[in-house]
């Protein structure tokens, strides 16, 4: 005879000495209370979000304006995530499946001839708007785990949203022995997985464009695929330190093959146990383990060789000094004071375009001439905005075009700095995900 388990905790359940009838599917009236008690998660998030939007509309004033602001700002992130939740309630439904998670009782009957194993029925009940509600609780995780998978803030979003559809047309086989956070975690990195053998995505090298003074630096990787992520989108657990979506670290696992950066992802930056690494992956402990002996060193190969070169500890007030000179250079188009910003190994790279260079003497080269009001490249008068990705200060960049008056989003450069504070790399992404960030598109 199979032993019976709790459908809330997995332990056993008391044997039935022979009786008939209904019998409960957990093992005491706390676990009865916990799946009870997640069941009504969801509509109360739900709930307690709708009820959030009307407190913060009503507390509405009209000044002074900074107040006003700041309650538009809260109002504005409350009723984005409603939409959210609003919107994928929507997808749900119109995935073709509208029954009911749970089909029959919490109890099953077990009369004569009957399996006396536990029924794959889940123990808890949604609607799409409480299913919608309780997911959407996970997505700054889930976002930023599909982040490390792929090094792609869109690529994320797209993985997110269907990790929710996913989870919705397979919660039939959710019986709620692990956390909804560990359950979405596995159906993200499945996804994940079969993202990356469609995509195929191999880092490259950049290559010497004709004409063009690179530097004598060897070609850095190019990463075409490669984005920056909101600091303010992060989550907030401590397992999800800064450090695990730093540029450089991200560029690095892009090299690993993808059950090997699963694996290490899962393991290493999320800390999850190997068993539940393994479950994640559908496979075995030992196979986890086998994959992380190769991932760990091709890691290494493909970081800087000092940890203090890549760590993501908070900016310090010299580098935070130094963004504000890199964007008031720029600005005044003061080539000088750029010049005296930039390390003399300062490397620039601007993913999906080819451009790159390496050392300071080929990078002001480049710059030059685009700073320089009587040259035919000249591209225009400056302003920035300060901003925060991937644990990293950042520079939202405008340009005046000549012959215009407004400015327009042009570049978000991602800095990194030396132990001296001298800026170490630009990564210059283009601008289309600025309103993630927080800034508009034009000044």
């Amino acid at each position: 005879m199979a032993v019976q388990t709790c459908a809330s905790c997995g332990g056993p359940l008391p044997a039935r000495d022979g009786r008939r009838g209904r019998s409960s599917v957990y093992c005491s009236a706390a676990c009865r209370q916990r799946a009870y008690r997640e069941r009504q998660d969801g509509n109360r998030d739900l709930e307690e979000l709708i009820g959030s939007v009307g407190r913060q509309a009503g507390a509405l004033v009209p000044r002074p304006v900074s107040a006003l602001y700041a309650g538009v700002t809260e109002l504005s992130a409350s009723v984005a995530r409603l939409r959210r939740v609003a919107r994928l309630a929507q997808e749900t439904r119109e995935s073709g499946n509208h029954h009911s998670v749970t089909e029959s009782d919490v109890t099953e009957s077990r009369g004569p001839g009957t399996s006396d194993s536990v029924p794959d029925s889940p123990v808890t009940e949604f609607d799409e708007a409480a299913f919608a509600a309780l997911t959407e609780a996970h997505r700054r995780e889930i976002r930023a785990h599909c982040y490390r998978m792929t090094g792609s803030y869109d690529d994320a979003e797209d993985l997110v949203q269907e990790t929710f559809l996913r989870a919705w047309r397979g919660r039939d086989g959710y019986r709620g022995r692990a956390s909804t956070r560990t359950w979405l975690y596995r159906i993200a990195t499945n996804a994940c997985l079969d993202f990356q053998r469609r995509t195929a995505r191999r880092p490259q090298r950049y290559e010497p464009l004709p004409g063009m003074d690179h530097g004598t630096g060897e070609p850095p990787a190019r990463i075409t695929w490669l984005q920056p992520y909101p600091d303010e989108e992060l989550p907030d657990s401590a397992a999800e330190a800064r450090e695990t979506v730093e540029l450089v670290l991200l560029a690095a696992l892009q090299h690993l093959p993808a059950r090997q950066r699963a694996a290490l992802v899962l393991r290493d930056l999320l800390g999850l146990t190997a068993a539940d690494t393994a479950q994640a992956l559908g496979t075995s402990v030992a196979s986890v383990n086998s994959a992380l002996q190769r991932a760990r060193p091709a890691l290494r190969e493909h970081l800087p060789a000092s940890r203090t070169d890549w760590t993501a500890a908070p900016p310090t007030d010299t580098q935070r000094d130094a963004l504000r000179r890199y964007m008031a250079a720029a600005e005044r188009l003061d080539f000088d004071a750029m010049a005296e910003l930039l390390a003399e190994e300062v490397t620039l790279t601007m993913p999906p375009n080819p451009f790159w260079f390496t050392g300071r003497d080929a990078l002001l080269a480049f710059l030059r001439p685009s700073l320089d009001p009587s040259s035919p490249v000249f591209l225009g008068h400056w302003r920035h905005l300060p901003a925060r990705a991937n644990g990293q200060l950042a520079a939202g960049g405008y340009v005046r075009r000549p012959g215009t008056n407004v400015y327009r989003a042009q570049v978000l450069d991602v800095l990194r700095f030396d132990a001296e504070g001298r800026i170490a790399e630009i990564t210059s992404f283009e601008p289309h995900l600025f309103p993630a960030f927080g800034l508009p598109l034009r000044l």
